[in-house]
C-alpha cells in the first residue's frame, strides 16, 4: 500500500497536471458560434441557451453567426479554433451528420475534430405548403406532387441543409422530382412561401409556427417522430402512412477537439442547469422544440448519436444520388 506521503504527491501532480486555465474556466467572455443566420431557428434558440447559460457560467456568453454552406463555415472556424473553451458550437444533425456525406471533402470531421459536450434540444420539422396549394393531408400532396412535379419548387436555407435534406428525403419517398431553389435562410423563403412563389417547403417548427397560426402558410404534416404540443391537431409523417420521411433533428454543443476535461464537464454542467431551468425549458417548448432528458446529455451519448446519424444518413443521402455534390 502506498504511504499517505505518496498519495499526496500523487493528488498534487495531478492538480498540476490540469492547467490552472481549465480549472478556472471561464475568467473572460465565452463565444457561441452559431453557423446560420441571425432570425433563423438555431439563432432562437441559442439566444433563449445562452442568456441563461451567461448566469450559470457567471460570464457573458456572447452569440456570434458564422454563416454559409450548409453551416459547415461557422463549425469549422470552431473546430480549428483554439482549446480553451473559449469558442464552442451550437451544432446540429446537419452540421455533423449530413455534412460528412454531402460534401466531396469535408471541411472537417465531426467525430475526430470536436469534443462532444451536451444534447441541448430535440426539434420538430413540418412540411409545409402555399396556402392555397388544394391539398389538407400528406396523401393529398403527394398525389399532387406527382401529378405536378415539373412545375412545383420547393425552398430551402441553402443547399445542404436541414430544410433541403428534409425535402430531399420526402421526395425521394414520394417518387418525385421537384425543382429545389436554395435561399441564404429560412425568412426569405418563408417569405416567398408566403407570397405564393414557392410551393412547398420543409421547415423548423420555430420559425413556422407563427406563420401557421397566422394562416400565412398550410401545414401539412410533421416530418419528426412526434407530434408538437403546439399543435396537437397536426399528425406525423409516420401517422399518415409515411414513416420513411421522418426526420430526427437535435441540437447541441461542441468545443474542439484537445479540449480539456474540466472544461468539457464545466459546460455539460452548466448546459444541463440551463435545460433545467424552468423558464428556459417553457420557451423552448413554446417553441415547439423539445429538452433533452438528463440521461441523453453526457458527452458520452451524444457521440454514441453523432456516430449512428451519420451512418443513417450517409444511406439516406446516398440512395437520394446526391452525395459528394458540394
Amino acid at each position: 500500500m502506498p504511504s499517505s506521503r505518496v498519495i499526496a504527491a500523487i493528488a498534487a501532480l495531478a492538480a498540476a497536471i490540469t492547467p490552472a486555465p481549465a480549472q478556472d474556466w471561464p475568467t473572460r467572455p465565452v463565444t457561441m458560434i452559431l453557423p446560420f443566420a441571425a432570425g433563423g431557428p438555431l439563432d432562437g434558440i441559442g439566444r433563449i441557451l445562452a442568456a441563461r447559460l451567461s448566469d450559470v457560467l457567471g460570464q457573458q456568453v456572447v452569440i456570434e453567426n458564422v454563416t454559409g454552406a450548409g453551416g459547415t463555415i461557422g463549425s469549422n472556424r470552431v473546430a480549428k479554433a483554439a482549446p480553451d473553451g473559449y469558442q464552442f458550437l451550437l451544432g446540429h444533425v446537419g452540421t455533423h451528420a449530413f455534412s460528412q456525406t454531402l460534401y466531396k471533402k469535408p471541411p472537417y470531421d465531426a467525430v475526430t475534430e470536436f469534443a462532444p459536450v451536451s444534447l441541448v434540444y430535440h426539434g420538430l420539422f413540418l412540411l409545409l405548403a402555399r396556402k392555397d396549394l388544394p391539398v389538407s393531408t400528406l396523401a393529398e400532396f403527394t398525389a399532387y406532387a406527382k401529378a405536378n412535379q415539373d412545375t412545383m419548387q420547393f425552398g430551402s436555407a441553402g443547399a445542404g441543409s436541414i430544410s433541403h435534406m428534409a425535402c430531399v428525403l420526402l421526395n425521394l419517398s414520394m417518387g418525385t422530382k421537384t425543382t429545389h431553389v436554395p435561399y441564404r435562410g429560412n425568412a426569405p423563403a418563408m417569405q416567398d412561401l408566403i407570397a405564393g412563389r414557392l410551393d412547398f417547403m420543409c421547415d423548423s417548427i420555430v420559425t413556422a409556427l407563427p406563420q401557421i397560426q397566422g394562416n400565412a402558410v398550410k401545414a401539412i404534416a410533421i416530418l419528426s417522430p412526434s407530434r408538437a404540443r403546439v399543435l396537437p391537431n397536426l399528425a406525423t409523417s409516420r401517422e399518415q402512412g409515411s414513416p420513411e420521411v421522418t426526420v430526427d433533428i437535435w441540437g447541441a454543443f461542441f468545443l474542439p477537439k484537445g479540449t480539456p476535461g474540466p472544461i468539457i464537464h464545466r459546460l455539460n454542467q452548466a448546459a444541463s442547469e440551463t435545460l433545467d431551468t424552468p423558464s428556459v425549458g417553457e420557451r423552448l417548448e413554446g417553441l415547439g422544440v423539445r429538452v433533452p432528458t438528463p440521461e441523453h446529455r453526457s458527452p458520452g451519448y451524444l457521440a454514441r448519436l453523432l456516430r449512428s446519424d451519420i451512418e443513417s444518413w450517409a444511406d439516406r443521402i446516398k440512395s437520394a444520388g446526391i452525395a459528394g455534390q458540394w
